[in-house]
């Protein structure tokens, strides 16, 4: 197994731990991992206690049509910003209502896509309980799409 497999197994195990210990049940809005934190989650035997379901919202379009992100805000701001993470993360929320705890994550993997204002590696999360304030964080990667 690589160090970096390992060390997302790591953090899943931490996280559906955590989530347990809460009694959470987590929705997850991916558009650049592609499914791949789903993924991460559903390897970890024990992961249904607090998976509850998660889409795939790669394409513009398909974060209008299941998540509700309005055709302003992501023609204003961009796929990939702090606005559509938000507005991801509230339409999670909306289409999950037997999750407790929504993330969203929408970025540049790479190679191509960046520019100066926008670099690849850019990715941006939101994360939100129902009845909660929603949290914000952007992070540069580096290295390649995985």
């Amino acid at each position: 197994m690589s160090h970096a497999h390992q060390d997302i197994t790591q953090l899943a195990e931490n996280i559906i731990d955590k989530a347990r210990q809460k009694t959470v049940m987590i929705t997850l809005a991916e558009s650049c991992t592609g499914g791949m934190i789903a993924a991460a989650l559903t390897d970890i035997s024990g992961s249904s206690a607090v998976l509850d379901r998660g889409f795939v919202t790669y394409s513009n379009q398909a974060k209008i049509d299941i998540l509700g992100v309005s055709n302003a805000t992501l023609a204003q701001h961009g796929a990939v910003s702090e606005q559509t993470a938000r507005a991801m993360v509230e339409g999670t929320l909306n289409a999950a209502p037997t999750a407790d705890l929504a993330l969203s994550v929408t970025g540049i993997a790479g190679p191509g896509g960046g520019g100066p204002d926008k670099p690849v590696g850019l990715v941006h999360f939101a994360c939100q309980r129902h009845d909660a304030p929603l949290t914000h964080a952007m992070h540069i990667f580096s290295g390649d799409r995985n």
